[in-house]
């Protein structure tokens, strides 16, 4: 009895302390979900967890991945895609995660390196190695087509399956048009089939504040209903707002097969300005609909990285159309997605894919220049880290138990340099890129050096130390990262 009762009191005063204390199943949470680097979001719910996809601006393409919504401002942002390939190797926009047959298609635009921003946009599409959203990925075309406006750009893209056929609706330009919405049919994936067909141009006076623009086509499909919800008037002014399509049989690449919404279905309101660029998903027990979305906070926000991601659940009305009601100011306690009953992850285990040991700071010493090794796993605050992004596409990794980070030594780029704990100077030797290199696993890139961390020798015994060294491709520089 003395014993229980004295482990039960451990057990609490643990989960009193910050940080320290087991997770517990999301009930609510609060947006924005994303608030650097939050454009253009992309939301899918799969095998138990959501992955959240934005407009990066550079090369690099990173996912976050959590099993509650909740759980989406700190999770780790995993590297899945970089390109520094000339004809489109830079300003990546707007990707979207879609699957087919198995496998998952991450469509983005992207411009030529060098190329004044934004006449080079055009849309890439990749293709996973198999049914994980993180990949790895293969290039597989640059999608585009007779129709468009030559030298024009087709930026947006997304694919819908409609009776039967898959088309791709982007934005873009045809015969001289204004920034319009466009559709394709689609052979695969991968691949235009056709040419493209203007179904929306900016006509309505809320399609034309600050811009003349109908850009972001997403498809929504219910009870035997199609919708293209999408986003019109300047996406840099406050005004930014989402309109609707609704088939209405015929061809599809036909504007006469569309009926266009006279007025906007939704739009800023109180302190949400510029709402836009949706996408949609179902809550874990499929029976809520959810929008996600992207705004500012102040209508001077901007087109730019301060816009940030948020998501709210919607209804629907009578006819069968979508009711997404008005956007949620930030810091609104709202409920969680129904059917989520997973933890909140609070902190992550780093464990090496070759000894399955654990990354932690020695001893759990507080001292600048303690040193990072591996043991054995025993779920120590010394073993449990935050990944925390910096809006660079890198994150630093801090330590639980004493607050500092994991450093390289010197900021020296030799191999075999050592990689300690160090309180925070915000440089580089002291970022890390999280690249995805096979399912569940990831390498940790220096941002300074471009070395990874590395189990020396790949021992595996208690206390052998994490070093940098050149990547090889072996299990021994593999990390995974576990909810803690």
């Amino acid at each position: 009895m003395i014993r229980r009762t004295l482990t039960a009191l451990a057990l609490l005063l643990l989960a009193l302390v910050p940080g320290t204390g087991p997770a517990s199943a999301a009930t609510s949470y609060t947006n924005p979900l994303k608030a650097q680097k939050g454009a253009d979001p992309w939301l899918t719910y799969y095998d138990g967890n959501y992955y959240l996809i934005n407009t990066t601006f550079t090369n690099t393409l990173v996912i976050r991945k959590s099993p509650t919504l909740q759980g989406l401002p700190t999770a780790p942002s995993v590297q899945v895609w970089q390109d520094t390939t000339a004809s489109r190797g830079t300003n990546f926009w707007a990707p979207e995660l879609h699957q087919f047959n198995g496998r998952w298609y991450l469509y983005y635009s992207a411009g030529a390196v060098g190329a004044t921003c934004c006449d080079s946009q055009r849309t890439h599409v990749l293709e996973s190695a198999g049914s994980d959203p993180l990949g790895p990925y293969t290039y597989r075309n640059m999608l585009t087509a007779a129709g468009l406006t030559p030298g024009g750009w087709l930026i947006d893209a997304s694919p819908m399956t409609l009776n039967g056929s898959l088309y791709l609706l982007g934005s873009g330009f045809i015969g001289g048009s204004t920034q319009s919405l466009v559709i394709a049919r689609m052979s695969n994936p991968y691949t235009i089939s056709g040419t493209f067909g203007r179904i929306s141009s900016a006509t309505h006076g809320w399609e034309t504040q600050g811009g003349t623009v109908n850009e972001g086509p997403v498809a929504l499909q219910r009870g035997g209903q199609t919708f293209v919800i999408y986003s019109a008037s300047a996406c840099w002014g406050p005004d930014y707002k989402l309109g609707q399509l609704t088939y209405n049989g015929g061809d599809p690449l036909s504007a006469a097969s569309w009926v266009k919404k006279p007025t906007p279905v939704f739009q800023r309101s109180g302190g949400v300005y510029g709402p836009g660029h949706n996408g949609f998903f179902t809550s874990p027990n499929g029976s809520e609909s959810w929008i996600v979305y992207h705004a500012n906070s102040s209508s001077g926000g901007g087109c730019d990285n301060n816009r940030t991601t948020r998501a709210q659940k919607f209804t629907w009305n009578s006819d069968g159309t979508p009711n997404f009601g008005t956007p949620v100011a930030t810091g609104a306690s709202l409920p969680a997605p129904a059917g989520e009953t997973a933890a909140t992850p609070s902190a992550y285990t780093l464990v090496n894919r070759n000894s399955g040991k654990c990354l932690e700071v020695a001893g759990g010493a507080a001292a600048d220049g303690a040193n990072i090794r591996q043991w054995t796993c025993n779920g120590g605050a010394n073993q449990r880290w935050r990944v925390e992004d910096q809006a660079d596409d890198t994150s630093r990794i801090v330590n639980v138990a004493t607050g500092k980070v994991a450093d390289v030594a010197n900021c020296a780029s030799a191999d075999g340099t050592d990689i300690r704990q160090w309180s925070w100077l915000d440089n580089t030797c002291q970022r890390f890129r999280l690249v995805h290199t096979a399912t569940g696993w990831v390498r940790l890139v220096n941002a300074a050096t471009g070395k990874v961390a590395d189990v020396a020798d790949c021992g595996t015994a208690d206390g052998t130390d994490v070093r940098l060294w050149s990547w090889l491709g072996n299990t021994c520089q593999q990390w995974s990262l576990r909810p803690a």
